[in-house]
């Protein structure tokens, strides 16, 4: 929705528990950083530096891996996209995907994205390549998720990543969305946002979101009646993966438009 400011509505719903005071702010729904049904090695190993970054190339038989197409693992603003002359990770992007999480895409053989830039989950930010200003390298992706500038470990589609093995990995990245999703972002007082299993606040909180989180919408869905930030809506927005249910209200998601911007659920 357009802003307008309902900074005492805002202040009732908190108390209604559409918002959730004081909470963590949970990571976005990331995905793997491939496109839906790729496979993908996951490599990761005791000594690898930065702890919990993941290595990832092409199986045996499985194509090509330099030159293959990199994707956003969630949505957000392109932060760093530049060649580094000065560490090993060469042609790389660092995108911010709010609430203190960001992720990394580095040895790239291209950038598709400039800093700036805004990004749907699944849209092309680069190709694999092997690029370094410090290392002979054999094609792969290098790839963080960092909260607060610490790299953590991985979790695609809500599965956290097996440590210390070389493992395949299949893409559930954008599957099912013949758009990709429309791009939004969270807006609240400061408050972490309840995200629910369904459109109303009946429902059971499932998650939380940062406020400035970038989302991605997948669908939208008519519901319970809310006024927040930007208005008031009975419009609730799924911002999960395909096949799963993470609806939070478009009155307190910044979409650019007061009504609504993606397919009904």
């Amino acid at each position: 929705m357009n802003h307008r400011s309902r900074r005492a509505l805002a202040l009732a719903s908190l108390a209604a528990g559409v918002l959730a005071a004081g909470a963590a702010q949970a990571a976005p729904d990331f995905q793997m950083p491939f496109a839906c049904n790729n496979v993908w090695v996951a490599n990761t190993w005791d000594g690898h530096s930065p702890a919990n970054s993941v290595d990832m190339n092409r199986p045996a038989g499985g194509g090509a891996t330099a030159g293959a197409t990199v994707v956003a693992s969630a949505a957000g603003t392109v932060q760093t996209s530049m060649y580094s002359t000065t560490t090993g990770y060469g042609h790389y992007v660092v995108i911010d995907h709010g609430g203190g999480w960001k992720t990394l895409h580095a040895h790239l053989q291209s950038r598709a994205v400039a800093a700036g830039d805004k990004v749907k989950q699944g849209q092309k930010i680069g190709l694999v390549g092997n690029s370094s200003a410090k290392y002979d390298l054999a094609p792969h992706l290098h790839y963080e998720q960092i909260y607060n500038g610490a790299v953590q470990k991985a979790k695609w589609n809500g599965v956290a990543l097996r440590y210390f093995e070389k493992k395949n990995y299949t893409s559930k990245n954008s599957c099912g969305a013949s758009s990709g999703g429309a791009p939004g972002t969270v807006g609240t007082s400061g408050s972490a946002l309840n995200v629910r299993s369904g459109p109303g606040t009946s429902y059971s909180v499932v998650d939380t979101l940062a406020n400035g989180s970038a989302v991605t919408i997948r669908c939208q869905k008519s519901g319970e009646t809310i006024t927040g930030t930007y208005g008031t809506s009975n419009i609730w927005n799924n911002v999960g993966a395909a096949g799963t249910n993470k609806y939070i209200p478009d009155a307190y998601t910044q979409t650019g438009s007061d009504g609504r911007v993606a397919p009904d659920c």
